[in-house]
């Protein structure tokens, strides 16, 4: 399994390295909705300041103010907002007003399959489909090398499956392309977006190969000698004219005798015989 896992690595710091620029990415952009708890600062005013939560209709109420409207407003809007509002009605003649969120609640983005913390997570900013990942943990090894990303046609409070594999609502994304740093491939997620990651088929390798064992296919079109290298290739008694595979045809094995770029398939057993001499 070292080649999954050395890819599995690469992967993980690609993640890493995108989450480390989630904090400053989100802050800009992110957009209040109902439930969300802000925190609002104006210097030199500590009566002003203090935590608000937005209330269903997307408003909530501030000292002096009333009721302020922030549904729909990025931070940055609801600071210029909060700033003409104290300036206009002549309590302050240049307010220094910062909003930041102290508990992300509106929106949310649900993560399942082969990763290392499924679950539902906060919706923050641009956030694009490596940030999520990274939140979860990245992927597993036996990931395969393919993410779903369902977006539903409602407001959800569950994960989404698709209806079909490839509906106007399914987008799939190449994992394999995103750690080569194809970032055409990073989706910016929605509100309620659902990410499958799902496992690698699998195949088996044994006989005289140097890690025999069960390996994932982490990429469609896997030929045998791909496959060997997956177990660390052929052993110095092995031979590369004696592969043969089991495999199974409407529920019965059958052994097939194939070349080195033969194409193998999910579940496929290879064997690699010893030499003649």
């Amino acid at each position: 399994m070292g080649g999954s896992n050395t890819r599995a690595g690469r992967l993980t710091l690609v993640f890493a390295l995108a989450f480390s620029r989630l904090a400053v990415a989100q802050v800009n952009n992110y957009v209040v909705g109902p439930q969300d708890v802000l925190t609002i600062t104006v210097y030199d005013q500590p009566d002003l300041s203090g935590k608000y939560s937005v209330e269903a209709d997307g408003t909530f109420t501030y000292p002096l103010i009333g009721r302020v409207t922030a549904g729909g407003l990025t931070l940055r809007a609801l600071e210029a907002s909060l700033k003409k509002q104290l300036t206009d009605d002549g309590f302050f003649k240049d307010p220094q007003v910062s909003v930041a969120v102290e508990q992300y609640r509106s929106q949310r983005v649900f993560i399942v399959g082969e990763v290392r913390n499924p679950g539902t997570y906060a919706l923050t900013g641009d956030m694009s489909l490596i940030e999520a990942l990274a939140r979860a943990g990245s992927t597993l090894a036996a990931a395969s090398g393919e993410a779903l990303i369902v977006h539903p046609a409602d407001s959800v409070v569950d994960p989404t499956l698709p209806t079909q594999q490839d509906g106007k609502n399914v987008e799939r994304v190449n994992l394999r392309d995103l750690e080569k740093g194809v970032f055409s491939q990073n989706t910016v997620l929605h509100d309620g977006d659902t990410i499958i990651v799902s496992r690698a088929e699998t195949v088996y390798v044994f006989g005289q190969v140097k890690s025999p064992g069960a390996y994932a296919l982490q990429q469609k079109n896997t030929s045998v000698l791909q496959a060997l290298s997956l177990a660390g290739g052929v052993t110095d008694r092995g031979s590369t004219s004696r592969v043969r595979i089991v495999r199974v045809f409407n529920g019965q094995k059958k052994e097939v005798k194939v070349k080195l770029t033969d194409v193998v398939q999910p579940n496929d057993t290879i064997i690699v015989g010893e030499r003649f001499f």
